[in-house]
C-alpha cells in the first residue's frame, strides 16, 4: 500500500487538521516503541466539532507510514464520511465506535497488542501494585473478560459496561486499551500502563519474592497520580515525544 496522496491540509478545519497530526504522530511513536503489531490494532480520534465523526488508520498500513493526510475519516458505523483511497478494518472500529458512542468525554481509544500487557491479562490477578508506575493505572482501571476475537456488534455493550468511566482497561487475554481526552494524554496513559505491565513481568520472571505497594499508598496516591499524569501529558511530555519523532521518523504532518 502506498502512502502517496495529495496533503489534506487545505482542505480540512484547522482544528481537524491538528487533529490529524497528532493521531499519526501517536501511530508511529507506537511503532517507534514496538508496540505495533504488524497492522492489527487501533488508535481512533474524534474529530473536533459537532458531528460524531473519527479518524482511523488505513487498513494495511503500517504505523510507521501513516501520514495526517492517509487517516480515514468515518462515521460511528464505520462508514467513510469523506473522500479517501484508503479503506478501514470494520471489525478493528468495533471496540472504538462503541466507546465513542457512549463516552463523549473520550477523544482517543488506544488499543495496542504488546506482549507485556497480554502476559499481565491473562494474569488472573491481573496488573499488581509492583511498581509507581502501576498506580497511575491502577487509579482508574477496568477489566474485560476474552469473548474471542472483536468482530460482533453484540459484545459491545458489555465492553461499554466493563469500561464505565474508567480510563484505562486490560483485556482479558488480549491486551491494552486506554480512553483518554486528547492524542497527548491517550499516549502518555498507554506509556505508563505498558511499562508497569513490562516491570511486572520482569519482576516476576526474578523469581524472587515480591514487595507490593502498600494498600494505602495505592489509595492515597492512586487519584493524585491519575491527575497529574493527565496534566502532564499535552503540557510537558507531547512536545518532547513530537521534537524526537521529527528526528528519527518525519513525515508524520503530510
Amino acid at each position: 500500500m502506498s502512502n502517496t496522496l495529495t496533503p489534506l491540509q487545505s482542505s480540512v478545519s484547522a482544528e481537524e487538521w491538528q487533529a490529524r497530526v497528532d493521531l499519526a504522530a501517536c501511530y508511529r511513536l507506537i511503532a517507534q516503541y514496538g508496540w505495533d503489531d504488524l497492522i492489527f490494532t487501533h488508535i481512533s480520534a474524534r474529530v473536533p466539532g459537532p458531528d460524531e465523526h473519527f479518524l482511523i488508520n488505513p487498513y494495511g498500513m503500517m504505523f510507521e507510514e501513516i501520514t495526517a493526510s492517509s487517516l480515514v475519516k468515518v462515521d460511528l458505523e464505520g462508514k467513510k464520511v469523506s473522500e479517501s483511497p484508503y479503506e478501514i478494518n470494520p471489525a478493528g472500529f468495533l471496540i472504538h465506535s462503541a466507546i465513542h458512542a457512549h463516552r463523549h468525554d473520550v477523544k482517543c481509544v488506544l488499543h495496542i497488542h504488546s506482549q507485556d500487557g497480554i502476559a499481565v491479562s491473562a494474569q488472573k490477578n491481573g496488573l499488581l501494585p509492583l511498581s509507581q508506575q502501576s498506580i497511575f493505572p491502577l487509579a482508574s482501571l477496568s477489566y474485560h473478560n476474552y469473548e474471542g476475537v472483536v468482530l460482533h456488534e453484540a459484545e459491545q455493550p458489555r465492553l461499554v459496561a466493563d469500561l464505565g468511566q474508567s480510563q484505562f482497561m486490560i483485556l482479558r487475554n488480549h491486551g491494552l486499551l486506554v480512553a483518554a481526552p486528547s492524542v497527548p494524554d491517550a499516549f502518555l496513559m498507554m506509556y505508563t500502563l505498558q511499562t508497569a505491565c513490562q516491570i511486572q513481568i520482569r519482576a516476576q520472571a526474578g523469581g524472587g519474592e515480591l514487595i507490593p505497594v502498600h494498600p494505602q499508598i495505592v489509595a492515597g496516591a492512586a487519584e493524585m497520580a491519575r491527575k497529574n499524569l493527565l496534566n502532564l501529558g499535552g503540557m510537558l511530555a507531547w512536545p518532547g515525544l513530537l521534537r524526537k519523532l521529527d528526528r528519527k521518523n518525519p513525515g508524520y504532518r503530510l
